[in-house]
């Protein structure tokens, strides 16, 4: 699994958090998606690592640009995740 961190401009309320969220799920393949327009950012856990051209392309109907982000391996938190370190 991976974390990727997406740094987006344009986010000013609630609902601009809602429209970068459906515009993410839907076009690309994750797992979770979680917005904040007061960090700027979204955070998405996917399966396959995610590109800065596949963000673009996924919120370019949107009015929203991504300035930038981080792809790193995410481990997946809770019971199951403590049992394999």
């Amino acid at each position: 699994m991976y974390k990727t961190t997406v740094k987006i401009d344009g986010m000013m309320c609630s609902m601009c958090e809602a429209h970068i969220n459906d515009a993410l799920r839907n076009k690309l393949s994750v797992d979770k998606v979680s917005s904040s327009h007061k960090a700027g950012e979204a955070v998405i856990i996917s399966e396959d690592p995610i590109t800065l051209d596949d963000i673009t392309s996924a919120l370019a109907d949107s009015g929203y640009s991504a300035t930038g982000f981080v792809c790193v391996p995410y481990v997946k938190k809770g019971i199951f995740g403590r049992l394999h370190k």
